[in-house]
């Protein structure tokens, strides 16, 4: 005999296991159009981040805090932008000890790309739903995982 609390339906289990099943598809769906481009989703949020800083490139530090990742993940990253020409080290004007990480001509075009592979990706995934559900579900992500920031990084 089973257990009542093992055969009732858990609606918050299911909730999760919806939200991580529709996480996977789409990091599927953005490496598929993020392929073309030749860049993983991982340096395409460095380049998001690089961006974000504006006038004053980021250091190396600053990206592996805000990446939420350890350094050796970030030079690694860097070292792979680098190669394809998209971000370049720079030294720090106020000391020579501090390597700093600027986008290049190369790494801006990325991404105008990357933008477009984002919409489309995006596009694919939302194509279900009407305009008014895609209304409600960005108000009920918004309510979960706080607003988008301006840069959309």
């Amino acid at each position: 005999m089973t257990s009542p609390a093992l055969s009732a339906p858990d609606p918050d289990g299911l909730l999760a296991e919806q939200l991580l099943r529709l996480t996977r598809r789409l990091h599927r769906i953005q490496k598929r159009h993020l392929e073309p481009v030749g860049i993983t989703p991982a340096q395409s949020r460095l380049l998001r981040v690089v961006a974000h800083y504006g006038d004053t490139p980021p250091r190396m530090a600053d990206l592996a805090a805000r990446l939420e990742v350890v350094p050796r993940a970030v030079t690694s990253l860097v070292d792979g932008l680098e190669a394809a020409g998209r971000v370049r080290r720079v030294p720090d004007p106020a000391s020579r000890r501090v390597i700093r990480i600027e986008l290049t001509d190369e790494g801006r075009a990325t991404l105008r790309e990357l933008r477009s592979a984002r919409r489309a990706a995006a596009e694919d995934i939302l194509a279900p739903l009407t305009v008014e559900q895609r209304e409600v579900l960005g108000g009920l992500l918004t309510a979960l995982a706080g607003p988008v920031p301006e840069s959309g990084c």
